[in-house]
């Protein structure tokens, strides 16, 4: 099965189909709040996972009615089905929202899967119509057919999810300092951004109105640097796909990043500026720190800076 996977990451006549596919899907999910729903923005995580369980679960469940349960189980087998298919409907929409993004070996992986899922869907679409029609035997051959068909596509997900990483929060395992840390001096200048390391944790630093905000660099969504991003209305987006995240908490405010990105406090100390994450008591600082956070940016030529 690895080396039936490898070919497909490999092979790329696929992209001739697919690239247009996700150039499409693309356009259709850019508003804002169509994003924000197929992401999972607001639910913390991505939508796709949890809507798969609802129809791999309902579809399995009348095969195996169809299977052992006899004719009494028919209704049951019916509707968990019809609960299945739709279910997929969303489910597919959010999957495309998500493949839309990939490139290269996933976005081969995940036009196959897509084929192997829409496949499923449409045998047991065939399969409710013979058996609205009273023809249950071939209904079941066809539901089947279609959970069989299912297996590929819920077996290639999860080699999507978890050899390849997609969907996967890129800043999961990055702490950052808990302890005051200097990363700079205290040099930066207004709406400059500047990428800098923090106990091996990549992160942006931006200045605006005298004040220093500071995030993870790499964008959670798919690793993007948030450094070569935009800067505006107190955001920063990503300049790989769009995900915008508030500077001040790092909140989601457009995806298809789903989960927020790490943000620190920031402070200035012997014209160092200083970050760490976030403590339970961050409102109780001393006035020193809040004068010296909130005295006026130097001026100088503006280098490093992000537009």
């Amino acid at each position: 099965m690895q080396r039936t996977i490898r070919r497909v990451e490999q092979a790329e006549e696929i992209d001739a189909v697919a690239q247009p596919a996700a150039r499409t899907v693309r356009r259709m999910v850019r508003p804002r709040a169509i994003r924000n729903l197929l992401s999972g923005t607001w639910l913390g995580h991505p939508l796709h996972p949890g809507l798969t369980d609802v129809t791999i679960g309902a579809w399995t469940m009348a095969a195996l009615l169809d299977t052992v349960g006899g004719r009494e189980a028919e209704p049951a087998a019916d509707l968990l089905m019809t609960v299945g298919v739709a279910g997929a409907v969303p489910t597919a929409l959010s999957g495309l929202n998500d493949w839309a993004d990939t490139r290269g070996p996933e976005m081969r992986v995940g036009w196959i899967h897509a084929l192997a899922n829409s496949t499923a869907l449409s045998l047991h679409v065939a399969s409710l119509v013979m058996r609205a029609r009273g023809d249950r035997r071939t209904g079941r051959i066809l539901g089947g057919a279609g959970v069989g068909a299912l297996a590929v596509g819920a077996y290639l997900g999860g080699h999507l999810s978890f050899v390849r990483g997609v969907g996967v929060n890129r800043t999961a395992w990055q702490a950052g300092p808990s302890e005051w840390t200097p990363v700079a001096d205290d040099d930066l200048i207004d709406d400059e951004a500047r990428r800098v390391d923090a106990d091996g944790v990549p992160v942006v630093l931006y200045r605006r109105a005298g004040r220093v905000y500071a995030l993870a660099a790499d964008c959670g969504h798919m690793g993007g640097p948030l450094d070569e991003g935009s800067f505006a209305d107190g955001c920063v987006t990503c300049p790989w796909h769009a995900s915008t995240f508030r500077l001040t908490d790092g909140n989601v405010v457009r995806g298809p990043a789903s989960a927020p990105q790490p943000h620190y406090e920031t402070r200035i100390r012997d014209g160092r500026i200083e970050i760490r994450v976030p403590q339970p008591d961050h409102h109780a600082e001393e006035p020193a720190d809040r004068t010296e956070r909130s005295r006026p940016a130097p001026r100088r030529s503006r280098i490093h800076s992000v537009t």
